[in-house]
C-alpha cells in the first residue's frame, strides 16, 4: 500500500499504477455529479450540446455538497460521498468522456469493474461521516453548472488540494474490495450453515 497524490488532469498511466488499498489524495479540479447530473450529461450528449466542462482526465465525486452563498460567491460548508451504485447506468458514458477517477461510497457493479480495466479508471472510497474533513481539502468553489437541477444535483467545479484521504477500492486491473468482502462473507456463511 502506498500514499499517492494525483494531480488533475489524471493520466491513464498514473491510474494504472494504483493498487487496491493505496491511499490517494487529489490536487487540482474535481467535479461533483449525482443521478440527475449524470442524466443531464447524457441528455446533452444526445442533443449534441457542448458540455460545460472537459471531462478528459477528470475526477468525478458522487456527492451533493452543502454550500452557502456569500457576496455572490459560493462557499463550501461540507461535502460527503453518496452511494455510487445509482450512477451505474452511466459508467460507459463517463468512461467514453475520459473520466479517470470516480470517488464515492459503496462501490459500483461488476460491469463497471470491467469498464475500469478497459479504459484505465479507478474507484476511490471516501469515508462516510468525514464530510468536514473532506471539505478541508476544498480551496474554492470555482463554478457551478445546471443549478436548476438543485444544489445537490448540480455540477460543481471544485478546486482542491490534498483532497482526501481516499482509498483505492476498485482498480484498473479488475480487482474490487467490494467483491472480495462479498466472497469472504459468503464463505463464512457457507461454513456456518453447511448443506446437509
Amino acid at each position: 500500500m502506498a500514499k499517492v497524490t494525483l494531480h488533475t488532469p489524471v493520466s491513464e498511466e498514473d491510474v494504472r499504477k494504483l493498487e487496491i488499498g493505496d491511499v490517494v489524495y487529489i490536487t487540482g479540479t474535481i467535479y461533483t455529479s449525482r443521478d440527475m447530473g449524470h442524466l443531464r450529461i447524457r441528455q446533452a450528449l444526445d442533443e449534441e450540446e457542448t458540455l460545460p466542462v472537459d471531462f478528459k482526465g477528470s475526477v468525478i465525486f458522487h456527492a451533493g455538497p452543502v454550500v452557502k452563498k456569500h457576496d455572490d460567491k459560493w462557499k463550501l460548508v461540507v461535502i460527503g460521498p453518496t452511494t455510487s451504485i445509482r450512477m451505474e447506468p452511466y459508467a460507459d458514458m463517463i468512461a467514453n468522456l475520459g473520466v479517470r477517477v470516480i470517488i464515492g461510497k459503496g462501490g459500483m457493479a461488476e460491469r463497471s469493474s470491467q469498464t475500469f480495466q478497459k479504459y484505465g479508471m479507478v474507484y476511490l472510497q471516501a469515508a462516510p461521516g468525514c464530510a468536514v474533513k473532506l471539505a478541508g481539502g476544498v480551496e474554492e468553489v470555482e463554478s457551478v453548472h445546471w443549478i436548476e437541477l438543485g444544489i445537490p444535483e448540480a455540477l460543481w467545479v471544485l478546486k482542491v488540494k490534498e483532497f482526501g484521504p481516499l482509498v483505492v477500492a476498485m482498480d484498473s486491473k479488475g480487482r474490487s474490495t467490494y467483491r472480495d468482502l462479498k466472497e469472504q462473507a459468503e464463505a463464512k456463511i457457507a461454513a456456518m450453515f453447511p448443506e446437509d
